[in-house]
């Protein structure tokens, strides 16, 4: 199996961690890490036509429509033929989910599943400066001034949408939405999940699992 080229993605719910495991993984494996919402912005930056059609529908405060986002997402996957390559934000849908089945099959979908009541634990020692967007943690990256922000001392603000409630309803809206996509895939029998309550948690199991699928650039420990 270790020949074959790894076409994977990485799903999870909000603050789950898929930033920092997508981040291991690129550093210990030679994968190519694709982000749908960079991709659609380096287009719109760029001003590309797949760009400006999709701003058009952002400005306007309608949904980006699952057929351009398809065809930004595959015209991507093309310059990749020969790499391994791991999604990220995409598919939402199962129409994406089997458009994207039709040009470029997956064969690995790595599912972090994380407790709700340790998600939202976790967002809500979440605050920000808000002129400059610096995040920080209380617990894992707390500032040297609590409330205050590290470099200008000015105050920081916790966001509406990391508050309790509103946190529990990005949890259960994502639940909806990716729960057709989960069950196209399981029927392909391409999903495996790794629970934990924290990415260095979980971190090492997903490691030994791509470990039996690709070569890992380096010998590296779990700790990495």
């Amino acid at each position: 199996m270790k020949s074959s080229l790894l076409r994977a993605l990485i799903i999870g719910a909000p603050a789950s961690g898929k930033g920092t495991i997508s981040n291991r993984i690129v550093k210990s494996f030679d994968v190519q890490h694709l982000s749908s919402g960079d991709l659609l912005r380096h287009h719109i930056l760029n001003k590309t036509e797949l760009g400006q059609a999709a701003n058009k529908y952002i400005t306007e405060g309608l949904l980006v429509p699952d057929k351009l986002i398809i065809n930004l997402v595959i015209d991507e996957l093309k310059k990749l033929k020969t790499s391994n390559w791991l999604l990220d934000g995409f598919p939402r849908t199962r129409n994406q989910a089997l458009e994207l089945s039709l040009a470029f099959p997956v064969n690995v979908v790595i599912n972090l599943i994380v407790p709700y009541d340790v998600i939202i634990h976790r967002v809500q020692q979440r605050w920000i400066h808000a002129r400059s967007g610096r995040i920080y943690n209380t617990e894992f990256s707390p500032p040297k001034i609590m409330g205050k922000d590290d470099v200008t001392g000015e105050d920081l603000i916790q966001r509406p949408d990391d508050q309790p409630e509103a946190v529990k309803r990005r949890l259960n809206e994502y639940a909806e939405i990716i729960h057709p996509v989960l069950e196209f895939y399981k029927h392909f029998n391409v999903v495996h999940d790794f629970h934990g309550k924290t990415s260095d948690e979980i971190w090492p199991k997903v490691q030994d699992f791509l470990s039996s699928i690709i070569e890992p650039k380096v010998k590296c420990s779990s700790s990495n």
